[in-house]
């Protein structure tokens, strides 16, 4: 967790994931979330820690998650680097924030940028609503 928040925001960079994400999306991703096959997930680079990536959990390994890309042209996923361990696993990806609203700049306080909305307490309904309430984003589980 971070901030002392279970929620948090990434920034997609590359193509791996096109089609559901691009370069440049927000997303919302809630850490500590429980991931299973089908879900988009946050995770720490198995070989390059200080590198944060968002792949689909394809299916749960022995070693831990299979984690592939969406696009297939892009190959560095589990096939290049195997099952990602649970302990680099950092959560799931509830949702793009589709355009980036510009209330939403870098450096702003997730707080703030949901108007005012205090994450604590409800914290869990808040994130499948958020999207509905805002209108800022669509919930993946919707578009599988």
């Amino acid at each position: 967790m971070r901030y002392g928040t279970p929620f948090g925001l990434a920034d997609i960079a590359g193509p791996s994931m096109r089609r559901l994400l691009s370069d440049g999306d927000r997303v919302l991703v809630r850490y500590g979330a429980p991931l299973r096959p089908g879900a988009v997930a946050l995770f720490r680079h198995p070989l390059r820690h200080d590198l944060l990536v968002v792949k689909r959990a394809a299916e749960r390994r022995p070693g831990g998650w299979w984690m592939l890309s969406d696009n297939p042209l892009v190959r560095t996923d589990s096939r290049e680097y195997g099952a990602v361990p649970d302990e680099l696993v950092l959560g799931r990806v509830l949702l793009r924030l589709a355009p980036r609203p510009a209330w939403l700049a870098p450096g702003r306080r997730l707080e703030r940028a949901l108007r005012g909305r205090v994450l604590r307490g409800r914290v869990p309904r808040l994130a499948e609503r958020l999207g509905e309430r805002l209108g800022v984003g669509v919930p993946f589980e919707d578009r599988l």
